[in-house]
């Protein structure tokens, strides 16, 4: 059984706070990993026991050394592995019947070197199981906790006391980051973890410990995957409401869209699964190190933005310009003062200073005139946030304009306040000030603008969870869809005929034209007579994705011969052109009056389940590739009016140069219908409605494609 989900460190309390641990492996020889860790667990001022295991040694570091688990006389609650892979099962029984809770596996040699690997993991895993053991790893570096205080990794140094938990899947970024966060300063952390192979605890697991830590305030991750997709979202959407959690999520491959038939598949991709299930849950997603620490920093000292609107206070016109512009590429806004502000700005300041925002005090202001302008831009209640830029002349005074910020940050602690001291070692004693005292520093006028973005987007995040609607429940007709997948598979097919599919899409309430299969000429003008003319012709066959490539589709048919000559040419079109497959008969539907060209579909994630896509359809679909996402479980009608809104097909559905507008209403519920059936039924791997025609009243799919697993 796999214990996992939200209870998973429920039963060990706090993870980085064992009473008591075992060092399985502990050396006496310096430079060795189990040296290291018997060390850093010293010197980190860890109060709780710690018992070196090695029968080789009978003290490590003036510490008595057992030679194995059964010889310790008490018991142990955590055990760090720093054995080879080959000893690792006997030593995981022999921490089981020792009552060891949780296991540290430093050890690499799993499944990160390959089948052999692998298999060994697997029984590892089926070890501590059995024993109702949780792990961290294997391959990984360890965790530290520094208000515990405990160092239980092998790597040098202890990082500064803080607020910050970093979670990272990668020891080698963990090491490198902790490294360069000792030597840099003013970065203090309250836990890290090192994840490696997850073969027990994730992510999830640690997000849940970090945001429930009073010494927290900000979650960072760098994850290479999600393991556990439906348990991610549950478990981050609830901790983000109350910390912001920020990831670095590498490997945005598209490859995961080649294997995909359909068009929202071959759209979608594997990242953007990701980019959507992030949105979902309101994780802040950056795309480097450096922003991941920038947004990291801005959080723990300020508060989050009360809106969207920025004021710039500079003495250089050029980098107010480059702020103003990265203001309007991040969809922030320009704050527009007061009269009453711009009045006192005018009367206090230079004929030649800028008062309308950005706020220029020109290259000879000295820290009283900032003083002044930015006083005056914090008291404007049209300000959420402020970018102070300073650039260094001769008469630059950075470490009395660094105290005038840190004044009015605690005059102001609602107001966001952050920093741009664009210069090398005449502004280091200013930049040192303000980032000791928690007003971010940024070297450049684009971080600290994109720092003020990166904490609007988590409000934003926030308050549309907080607002999501729910979408009205209807009853679909399950057992008509379940009959005709049954045919399906009875026939040892994947993907559904044309009729089929309109069949289910009308079962779960899609108003689909009806496609009726025929067999012969005769039969195919009898169906026409009877559903009324125009009508179209579609050969019908799984083998063939797209028709008209084979001649398999004409349209537009009038009479009865019409139909009868469309027939035979289609079957011989498929004769000509793909030799080898057989029909299965030739389809027949009603033509219907142009509307607005959509497409609404679904592919199938690994991690995160049933994607919805929509956007433009038809001919556009590939050409302009206008399509928004979201995850269908949980679907509300908040999250579908938003990808609507999203798509360049919205200005054609709200009616575009005169044109009437559509049934926006319409195409929302299908999109709804469509993310009940793909959540109903997991054995649908894609949907494809290509076309969806919009009407002024109403909306109507033309042609659904779906395959099965």
């Amino acid at each position: 059984m796999d214990i996992r989900g939200e209870t998973a460190l429920r039963n060990t309390g706090s993870f980085t706070s064992p009473k008591s641990l075992a060092v399985i492996g502990a050396s006496n020889t310096p430079g060795k990993i189990g040296y290291a860790l018997v060390m850093n667990l010293v010197e980190s001022g860890y109060k709780g026991m710690i018992y070196p295991i090695n029968p080789k040694e009978k003290e490590i570091l003036g510490i008595p050394c057992f030679p194995s688990l059964a010889d310790v006389p008490e018991d142990i609650e955590t055990a760090i592995f720093c054995i080879p892979a080959r000893k690792a099962l006997d030593t995981a029984v022999e921490c089981g019947k020792k009552g060891v809770k949780t296991l540290v596996v430093i050890t690499a040699g799993f499944k990160e070197i390959g089948r052999a690997g692998a298999e060994l993991e697997k029984e590892f895993m089926s070890i501590c199981r059995q024993y109702g053991m949780r792990v961290l790893g294997p391959n990984v570096v360890g965790f530290i906790d520094t208000h515990t205080p405990i160092n239980a990794t092998f790597l040098k140094g202890f990082p500064p006391k803080g607020e910050i938990a970093f979670i990272s899947q990668s020891g080698a970024i963990l090491a490198s980051i902790l490294d360069w966060s000792i030597s840099a300063g003013g970065i203090g952390y309250s836990k890290i973890y090192s994840l490696g192979n997850k073969a027990d605890l994730s992510e999830v697991d640690f997000i849940a410990e970090a945001v429930d830590d009073p010494n927290t305030k900000v979650i960072l991750c760098y994850i290479e995957d999600v393991t556990h997709g439906p348990e991610f979202l549950k478990v981050v959407a609830e901790a983000t409401r109350k910390k912001p959690v920020i990831i670095l999520k590498s490997g945005t491959s598209q490859s995961g869209a080649l294997a995909a038939s359909s068009h929202t598949g071959a759209l979608a991709g594997s990242d953007l699964a990701y980019n959507t299930a992030f949105k979902r849950c309101g994780v802040l997603r950056v795309s480097s190190m450096s922003e991941l620490f920038d947004l990291a920093i801005s959080f723990v000292n300020q508060p989050v933005p009360r809106g969207d609107r920025v004021a710039i206070v500079t003495n250089s016109g050029g980098p107010g310009i480059i702020a103003t512009d990265r203001v309007e590429a991040h969809g922030l806004q320009m704050a527009r003062f007061s009269k009453e502000t711009i009045e006192e700005l005018r009367s206090y300041l230079p004929a030649e200073a800028g008062i309308y925002n950005p706020v220029d005090v020109l290259g000879d202001a000295r820290a009283d005139r900032f003083k002044f302008a930015l006083g005056k831009v914090l008291q404007d209640e049209s300000v959420d946030s402020v970018a102070v830029l300073l650039c260094p002349v001769a008469v630059t005074e950075p470490l009395e304009t660094a105290r005038v910020l840190i004044d009015y940050n605690r005059d102001f602690p609602d107001k966001t306040i952050v920093a741009a001291y664009m210069g090398g070692q005449a502004l280091a004693e200013g930049t040192k000030l303000l980032s000791n005292s928690g007003i971010p520093c940024f070297p450049m006028p684009e971080t600290a603008i994109a720092a003020i973005a990166g904490m609007s987007e988590y409000r934003r995040l926030i308050e549309q969870a907080d607002t999501k609607q729910e979408a009205a429940y209807f009853k679909p007709d399950q057992k008509t869809v379940k009959a005709v997948f049954y045919d399906a598979h009875r026939d040892r097919r994947l993907a559904l005929l044309g009729s089929e599919a309109a069949e289910v899409a009308e079962a779960y309430g899609i108003h689909a034209i009806p496609i009726i299969l025929s067999q012969s000429p005769d039969e195919a003008a009898a169906i026409a007579d009877e559903i009324g003319y125009p009508v179209v012709l579609k050969v019908a066959s799984p083998k063939i994705l797209h028709k008209t490539d084979v001649g398999g589709v004409v349209i537009d048919l009038k009479t009865p011969d019409d139909v009868r000559r469309a027939y035979v040419d289609i079957i011989e079109n498929v004769h000509t052109y793909l030799p080898k497959v057989i029909p299965h008969g030739i389809e027949v539907q009603k033509m219907v009056p142009k509307g607005i060209e959509l497409i609404a579909g679904m592919t199938r994630d690994v991690q995160f389940g049933p994607l919805i896509g929509f956007g433009l359809g038809g001919i556009f679909v590939n050409l302009i590739k206008d399509v928004s996402f979201r995850l269908a479980h949980g679907l509300t009608s908040s999250e579908i009016a938003e990808m609507i809104s999203e798509t360049k097909a919205y200005s054609l559905m709200k009616g575009f140069r005169g044109d009437k507008p559509v049934n926006i209403g319409a195409v929302s519920d299908i999109i709804y219908r469509l993310a009940s059936l793909a959540v109903d039924f997991p054995e649908i791997t894609e949907i494809d409605i290509n076309p969806v025609f919009a009407y002024e009243h109403g909306a109507a799919a033309l042609d659904v494609k779906i395959t099965l697993s």
